[in-house]
């Protein structure tokens, strides 16, 4: 059973600014983003006392994956029915059957979910860019310590565009353990003076221009909205 609930969300996401500017009018407000989010809900069954899908519910995660209901990109809980020991159990197991696609689940209670079921909560958002360049007030020299129309047009909308999860916009996520050993290896590394060596550059990804040929670019050579800040502040 899916269920679908519908919401905006509105975001100002505001770009850093110098401390002493703090009032600001219309023109002069930061450039914002605005991010709109619809919910939805998937039930799946667990065998009676178990922490073991039911039949047919792992392939019916895989149809979900399948058919686009749950991606990625979405914002995913789980909320699982049953004692703490067995709910934390099957809010495992529904995660690691998620994350062979690449989809990182966080385990949260949101309201009573019926016996040996658990419900997953698939947030989706949008990202929707500032109308940049904002070019209403004059890209002059301001003597009033207030930026212009202009300020924060790049950055923001650089943010929009490569922002893998438009949720982590709204708000983070929780952390989870960090991963020691890495970081002791490297620790070890440096003090028995065997630190790896960098690997040998490679070619770059982006196409050299040849000729009378703009410097900044060339034919295929620019990821998209890479221009975006040309002449912003």
């Amino acid at each position: 059973m899916i269920k679908f609930r519908r919401y905006p969300i509105v975001a100002s996401l505001l770009v850093a600014l110098a401390a002493c500017a703090t009032d600001y009018s219309k023109s002069e407000a930061p450039n914002n983003l605005r991010v709109d989010g619809s919910e939805s809900r998937v039930e799946v069954a667990f065998a009676a006392g178990s922490a073991r899908l039911a039949a047919g519910e792992a392939a019916r995660l895989d149809r979900l994956v399948a058919t686009g209901i749950i991606r990625p990109a979405d914002r995913i809980t789980i909320a699982a029915a049953g004692p703490p020991r067995l709910a934390d159990q099957r809010a495992a197991a529904v995660s690691s059957a998620l994350l062979a696609y690449g989809i990182v689940a966080e385990a949260l209670p949101f309201g009573p979910v019926p016996a040996n079921h658990a419900i997953i909560g698939i947030g989706r958002y949008t990202v929707t860019l500032p109308p940049c360049p904002n070019w209403s007030s004059p890209p002059t020299a301001e003597y009033t310590n207030a930026h212009n129309s202009n300020w924060g047009c790049a950055a923001a909308t650089n943010l929009g565009l490569m922002v893998a999860s438009p949720a982590d916009l709204v708000n983070g996520r929780t952390l989870g353990p960090a991963e020691g050993q890495p970081a002791v290896n490297a620790v070890q590394r440096y003090m028995t003076d065997r630190v790896k060596q960098p690997p040998a550059p490679t070619a770059s990804p982006f196409a050299a221009t040849t000729g009378g040929g703009d410097s900044a670019g060339g034919a295929g050579g620019g990821a998209p909205g890479a221009g975006v800040g040309t002449g912003a502040q």
